[in-house]
């Protein structure tokens, strides 16, 4: 029976807010019948939460890893060091990867099925190159949010309409040109790559070329929700094959193995979290905290961590702030008024599980970076969220947070410590109900979206079914 076994090849981009979301669809793979062999790089396999417990309750997920050619001690940030370590060093290793599995299939290896085909991180444009090559059926996944995707794909035709690079520095200026946006984009809420000079510039370049490499896949995978995102889908819907829409993913996996996911929660982690916080929590009047994170890639400066805990602290409510060692420890000399602000109604923590965070009761808002996952799973726990846009999707999802769905507000780039603390008075405070009653409504029809019957439900079964259907050309 194993040679009838369809088997899927899933590769993240090699950096936490990638690995956890294709895990996921990973496990939902595995809780349907699927193999799935899903491949990390040395370095991030190692610093995996509980790999073992994984492969316990799913039998059929297989962890393969493979060498980033780069020094333990690199610290493997989104710039060109790891994008040039996919082109010269991942690329061969991932290579070898399949056709190692491939000779395995076909060799009758009851233990690795044939290949039907790879699920890719949209960002690891070289794997598109690879199935052609080796003639393996390719999907996409997409880790940004769907209108950051559908507004890069447009890039090429707003640089032949003379709209980027952007001739001035007035950033309130419409841009039109993107359609199924819900209303005018302006220049401010295109990613940051956009205010470059050149149309030549290389963070231009590659986002117009891992958009367009990912038409070449046979079917487009998005963590959304069809009826939140259906503006700008249909759009795309002439671009693509396929698109299949299983989000919230996270939701999706709650929804599909219970409890059990719960005992996993920390699956996907490359951070160890503190189990203290909890309790912490539990101290902690209903709805009064805020909950502050800016993820795993925004980098803030010594002058940002003082402002931003001024504001956390002035502002009265008790917080919890989400901030690694390695980047507090820049803020040596802190203000004794912030230590004592601190021990009596906050707590700082190297890292969580998030969205444990998120669904306890004590908790009120999310002051976020608005990430996508971390921006689904406040959607997911029906937390209004304050805004603080800083790279990549975060300010296309920040405008849709605050002025399309009127889930959260959002803060200007160059805050203080003044517009810190009124946008956390304003959110737990007179806007609290308003935001509150509208994130209501989008929270329901995300959770709705996960059950049977609902659309991420249907176009998970759908996605099964067109895996099932592919087949690897030896």
């Amino acid at each position: 029976m194993a040679g009838k076994q369809s088997h899927v090849v899933i590769f993240p981009f090699p950096l936490q807010g990638h690995i956890k979301p294709l895990l996921c669809l990973a496990e939902l793979l595995c809780h349907a019948g699927l193999h799935v062999t899903f491949v990390n790089t040395h370095h991030n396999h190692k610093r995996l939460a509980n790999p073992e417990a994984l492969s316990t309750h799913f039998p059929t997920l297989h962890f393969e890893s493979i060498s980033d050619g780069l020094p333990d001690d690199h610290p493997r940030a989104l710039n060109g060091e790891l994008l040039m370590a996919l082109k010269t060093s991942i690329r061969p290793h991932f290579r070898e990867l399949l056709e190692t599995i491939s000779l395995k299939a076909e060799s009758n290896d009851a233990s690795v099925p044939p290949l039907n085909c790879i699920i890719t991180d949209g960002l690891v444009t070289f794997a598109f190159d690879l199935a052609e090559e080796l003639e393996i059926p390719i999907l996409s996944y997409n880790v940004p949010c769907a209108r950051y995707l559908w507004t890069c794909l447009c890039l090429p035709d707003l640089i032949e309409q003379g709209q980027l690079p952007f001739p001035d520095d007035d950033m309130s200026v419409e841009i039109t040109g993107v359609s199924g946006m819900d209303g005018p984009l302006h220049r401010q809420d295109l990613p940051s790559f956009c205010r470059v000079k050149q149309a030549d510039h290389p963070a231009l370049q590659f986002a117009i070329t891992w958009t367009q490499a990912q038409r070449r896949s046979s079917a487009l995978i998005l963590d959304t929700v069809y009826e939140l995102d259906a503006s700008c889908l249909s759009h795309m819907a002439l671009m693509f094959p396929k698109i299949y829409t299983l989000g919230p993913l996270h939701a999706l996996l709650n929804a599909q193995i219970g409890n059990v996911s719960k005992s996993l929660a920390s699956h996907g982690g490359l951070w160890k979290s503190d189990p203290n916080c909890m309790t912490w929590l539990d101290s902690q009047p209903s709805r009064s905290v805020i909950y502050v994170s800016f993820g795993t890639l925004v980098n803030l400066t010594r002058a940002q961590i003082i402002e931003f805990w001024y504001g956390l602290v002035n502002s009265g409510h008790p917080f919890m702030w989400v901030i690694r060692s390695d980047i507090i420890y820049r803020a040596h000399q802190i203000p004794a008024e912030l230590e004592i602000g601190t021990k009596e109604r906050g707590y700082i923590v190297d890292w969580v599980s998030q969205e444990e965070v998120l669904a306890h009761k004590s908790v009120g808002g999310f002051l976020t970076h608005s990430g996508w996952n971390s921006t689904l799973e406040s959607i997911v726990a029906g937390l209004p969220m304050i805004c603080w846009p800083n790279l990549g999707d975060h300010y296309i999802i920040s405008r849709t947070v605050s002025q399309k769905w009127k889930i959260g507000l959002q803060l200007k780039e160059n805050c203080d410590r003044c517009n810190i603390e009124t946008m956390i008075q304003t959110l737990m405070g007179p806007k609290r109900e308003e935001i509150q009653s509208s994130m209501d409504t989008i929270s329901k029809l995300a959770r709705d979206s996960v059950v049977k019957g609902g659309s991420s439900h249907n176009n998970l079964e759908q996605l099964i079914e067109h895996i099932r259907s592919l087949q690897h050309h030896n």
